[in-house]
């Protein structure tokens, strides 16, 4: 039997966790995380970490072990799985990725350009223009530097200009000339599997769960956190909102509405970034059966 990758993804909220780590018990493998906020050793409450019992149950890789103060992208993630890839699979010929950050299940599953690292002091003069004049300073940067990216680039996601930025700036040319869309082919069967709900029913867990982070601590974290809320990894839901809130510009209630509002949105987002995936067999996460009979006929020794 040849090795096997089966990526387990959906939306925030939806039931990731449990599902993952119920199906390597089945199967007796271990579980790579490609959630790449939960990265961060620092962000453990509003990036819905798995439990300590949890991660005792199943060995988890890629769970809070950088600092919010380290730089990491997908290209590095796509190189540090590949590089653990061949270790897990000499004890089990199945490994399990789940996560909802599709970007970085895309590194893996199809490769990413030869995207050149970035210089920290280009990083940082890039958040002192944001900072300093907001989504519409890196808008007109973006223009001059690279108009072909800039026709192209959701103008609206500051995050992803400003890494068009970086990456222009830092390689002395524009970031459009790296996107190739090269798919690398890989030496492993890669089981897309997709959990969704029904809208309703996704909005009222994702609520129900931010009103248990924040009796859980939030909070308090992300006052912890409010010294470094330039970093890029701060720039997250269920931190950000605090840090107006911390500033004054909000109230406690209205940021706490915003952190379900936004992350409803977020939601939204990936269902949308997975939507032209037609290797994804999408399951109700209810659906138990009709999801462990799609992975044992693509999976036939994992059979009970």
């Amino acid at each position: 039997m040849e090795n096997s990758l089966i990526v387990l993804l959906g939306p925030t909220g939806v039931g990731k966790t449990d599902i993952a780590i119920d199906l390597a018990i089945r199967l007796n493998c271990e579980i790579i995380s490609a959630d790449s906020r939960q990265f961060f050793k620092e962000m453990e409450i509003g990036t819905a970490v798995p439990s300590e019992n949890q991660l005792y149950t199943i060995e988890h890789h890629f769970i809070r072990f950088l600092s919010v103060k380290e730089y990491y992208s997908s290209s590095l993630f796509e190189r540090d799985v590949l590089d653990l890839l061949p270790r897990l699979f000499s004890s089990n010929r199945v490994v399990i990725m789940t996560g909802g950050s599709g970007m970085y299940l895309d590194a893996v599953c199809n490769g990413t350009d030869d995207i050149p690292d970035v210089d920290p002091e280009v990083r940082d003069r890039y958040i002192s223009l944001h900072k300093n004049e907001g989504i519409e300073g890196l808008r007109a940067a973006l223009k001059l530097l690279d108009p072909e990216h800039y026709a192209k680039v959701d103008l609206k996601n500051h995050k992803r200009i400003m890494r068009a930025l970086e990456i222009s700036d830092s390689a002395g040319r524009p970031y459009s000339s790296f996107l190739k869309k090269q798919k690398r082919e890989r030496d492993f069967k890669i089981i897309k599997i997709g959990l969704n709900r029904t809208r309703d029913e996704l909005y009222d867990r994702i609520n129900s769960r931010v009103d248990k982070m924040v009796e859980a601590g939030l909070e308090e974290e992300a006052r912890l956190l409010f010294q470094y809320k330039h970093l890029n990894a701060l720039n997250s839901v269920g931190y950000k909102e605090f840090f107006d809130y911390f500033d004054g510009n909000i109230s406690r209630d209205k940021a706490i509405e915003l952190i379900k509002r936004n992350s409803r949105r977020y939601a939204k987002r990936q269902m949308t970034w997975w939507s032209k995936d037609k290797q994804i067999k999408w399951f109700h996460p209810d659906d138990k059966k009709g999801r462990e009979e799609y992975i044992n006929e693509n999976l036939p020794a994992a059979k009970p």
